[in-house]
């Protein structure tokens, strides 16, 4: 065994393939969404809280920067799930060699920006 192989550590000059990349992806869209769930549990319980909380949140909802924090919830959802899908069919078999890989890595990106796309739309 080689003992003076050389060593890289530094992630930011590895080039990933696009299959590592959608996987990643797919975990940090599970931590932010995960991370974001107590902010959308608050919102129901103002929501159902009173008429006037309901209107309060609903004219909060209308401003921008909720609309686009809502645009990300909403995008990162959507990206986990089609993700999700595809790690779904992968355990059961479909898409688990090289080229089938690479595919649905690029499928699920594919699709992955356009419900962000018409999530955007639908919100603006």
């Amino acid at each position: 065994m080689n003992k003076q192989r050389p060593v890289n550590l530094n992630l930011l000059t590895i080039k990933f393939p696009l299959p590592a990349i959608v996987s990643i992806l797919h975990r940090a869209s599970g931590v932010f969404v995960f991370l974001l769930i107590p902010l959308l549990l608050w919102m129901l319980a103002l929501s159902l809280g009173s008429p006037s909380q309901f209107d309060d949140l609903q004219n909060t909802l209308t401003s921008a920067g909720m609309k686009f924090l809502l645009w990300l919830f909403l995008s990162a959802l959507l990206y986990h799930l089609v993700a999700g899908i595809r790690h779904l069919l992968m355990d059961v078999g479909v898409g688990e060699s090289l080229m089938g890989g690479r595919i649905s890595a690029i499928v699920t990106m594919i699709c992955a920006i356009l419900l962000a796309v018409l999530t955007g739309i639908w919100l603006w």
